[in-house]
C-alpha cells in the first residue's frame, strides 16, 4: 500500500450481520474521511433511515488524502490532487500529476485489499466519492483493470468532475474511445501503459469497464459548475459505458453536495442492486 497517507476510517457492518459488501468513499478536497463518513451518515433516505441502517452487511471505508501544498490558495490543504481553477479545469492542469498518480495507487491498495476480504467477488465492492473524490475514484477505477480482474459492484459520484477531460474523451467508435481513455489515465499513473498482452489487457479492461455507474450533481452546485459533471456523463456514455445521471436542485451545502432525500435514496436503490 503507499505509504504516508492517514489510515482509513471504517465503519464495520453490523455484529449481527456477516460481511458481505464493501463501499469505499473518497472525500472532498478540504475534508477527510471521518468527517465525510459523519456527513454522509448523518444524511437520510425518504424513509428516514440512513444508508448504514438500511444496507447493515456493508463495510463502509473512508480513506483520507494526504496535506498537499494548493498552488491556487498557497498553502496546505487535505486534497487528492492539486486542483488550481475549477472554473476552467484546462487551467494549470499539469499540477495534479504527482497528486493523481499517487492517490491512485493507494485508492487501487485498498481496493485490492477489500476484494481479498470478500474472497475475491469483486462485484460486492463499490467505489466513489464526492466533488475531487469523485474525480479521484473516476481515475482509480478507469485505471483498475491491472488490480482487478473483474467488474466492480458499481461506481458512485457526486458534484464532480474528470481531470483532463479533453484529453480522454477522443476516438472513434466505443471500443477506440475506451482504450484511449484507459491508455491515457494509465500513461500518467504508471508513466506508460502496462499490461501482460494486448489479449488479456483488453479483456481486463472490458470486464473493469462493465461496472455500472451513478453520476449526481446539483444544477445549482456554486463549487463545481454542473456542466462538469454532464461532461463526464457524456465521456463515458460515448465510451460505451452504463451511466445514470441524477441532477437535482436545493442540496445542503449551498448546492455542493447530495440532495437528501431524493439523491440518498438514488444512491440506495444503486448500492442495493447486487445485495443478496
Amino acid at each position: 500500500m503507499a505509504t504516508n497517507f492517514p489510515p482509513p476510517h471504517i465503519h464495520h457492518p453490523q455484529t449481527t450481520h456477516p460481511h458481505t459488501h464493501t463501499a469505499i468513499l473518497l472525500h472532498g478536497r478540504g475534508s477527510n474521511g471521518p468527517e465525510f463518513a459523519e456527513e454522509l451518515f448523518s444524511s437520510s433516505t425518504s424513509k428516514g433511515q440512513t444508508l448504514p441502517s438500511h444496507l447493515p452487511s456493508f463495510r463502509w471505508v473512508f480513506p483520507t488524502s494526504k496535506d498537499r501544498w494548493n498552488s491556487r490558495f498557497e498553502e496546505d490543504i487535505c486534497a487528492w490532487f492539486d486542483a488550481y481553477s475549477l472554473t476552467d479545469i484546462t487551467e494549470h492542469q499539469e499540477t495534479q500529476v504527482p497528486g493523481i498518480r499517487e492517490s491512485v495507487l493507494y485508492i487501487l491498495s485498498i481496493l485490492e485489499e477489500d476484494i481479498k476480504l470478500l474472497d475475491g467477488r469483486s462485484t460486492h465492492v463499490y467505489l466513489g466519492g464526492i466533488s475531487q473524490g469523485m474525480a479521484t475514484a473516476l481515475w482509480s477505477w478507469v485505471c483498475a483493470s491491472e488490480r482487478v480482474k473483474g467488474r466492480l459492484g458499481g461506481v458512485v459520484g457526486f458534484c464532480g468532475w474528470m481531470p483532463f477531460a479533453e484529453r480522454v474523451g477522443d476516438g472513434n467508435g466505443d471500443l477506440d474511445r475506451r482504450r484511449r481513455l484507459v491508455g491515457f489515465c494509465e500513461g500518467v499513473v504508471w508513466g506508460e501503459v502496462p499490461g501482460d498482452g494486448e489479449g488479456s489487457r483488453r479483456a481486463s479492461m472490458t470486464r473493469v469497464l462493465e461496472t455500472p455507474v451513478l453520476l449526481g450533481h446539483g444544477v445549482d452546485d456554486p463549487m463545481v459548475p454542473v456542466e462538469l459533471g454532464r461532461q463526464v456523463v457524456g465521456i463515458l456514455k460515448r465510451a460505451g459505458m452504463e451511466v445514470e445521471w441524477v441532477e437535482y436542485v436545493g442540496a445542503e451545502g449551498d448546492g455542493h453536495w447530495i440532495k437528501e432525500p431524493e439523491g440518498f435514496d438514488a444512491l440506495l436503490r444503486f448500492l442495493m442492486g447486487v445485495v443478496e
